[in-house]
């Protein structure tokens, strides 16, 4: 890698392969700026706004997550990654406290991925907390029913299976997430 980038400092394939190991091995903060030089080498790279739309959620820049993964499903339009797009915006708006947001872009996720649990879960929470009991036990039972684990069986068991990256991502989701999830019937042990 090191070598490719010394030859051509302005390959941005050099430079998303660089960010895509960082990411991989959990260094967002590192990932981060060769995500940005990408871009700045190709404004119509739609996975290097979307990685880079996470690694900002997982460093707690939870603000800059949301018009990010827009500009990624803008470069999209269509095709299997669009779910997990409209996933992170989804999770973006719950953890920011707009439920209703939240709802309509998690409704997006579980439309274009229903067979995926975590956004049967993050929709319960959402319903949940926009006191829609009812749409958030159906979700969270969905959730149990797709998991492979035991994850969704009560807050205890998925808070150690779950990594968060920063600190206040994990207060954020104390707050909203695991709320909502307990507004939809889910124990605490």
């Amino acid at each position: 890698m090191k070598q490719a980038l010394a030859a051509s400092p302005r390959n941005s394939h050099a430079h998303y392969d660089k960010a895509q190991i960082l990411r991989a091995q959990g260094r967002c903060r590192e990932a981060i700026p060769e995500f940005e030089t990408v871009i700045s080498l190709n404004t119509n790279h739609a996975s290097a706004y979307a990685n880079l739309g996470w690694c900002k959620f997982l460093t707690g820049s939870i603000e800059d997550v949301i018009p990010l993964e827009e500009k990624a499903l803008r470069l999209i339009l269509r095709g299997p990654f669009v779910g997990v797009l409209y996933q992170r915006i989804g999770t973006a708006h719950l953890l920011q406290s707009h439920y209703e947001d939240a709802i309509h872009w998690l409704e997006k996720a579980r439309n274009a991925t229903p067979r995926t649990a975590d956004v049967r879960a993050y929709l319960a929470s959402a319903y949940g907390l926009a006191g829609e009991g009812e749409h958030a036990a159906a979700e969270l039972a969905e959730a149990r029913r797709m998991s492979p684990d035991d994850r969704y069986s009560s807050i205890a068991r998925l808070r150690a299976v779950q990594h968060d990256g920063a600190s206040k991502i994990r207060d954020l989701r104390e707050a909203t997430y695991f709320a909502g999830l307990r507004k939809a019937g889910m124990p605490e042990e």
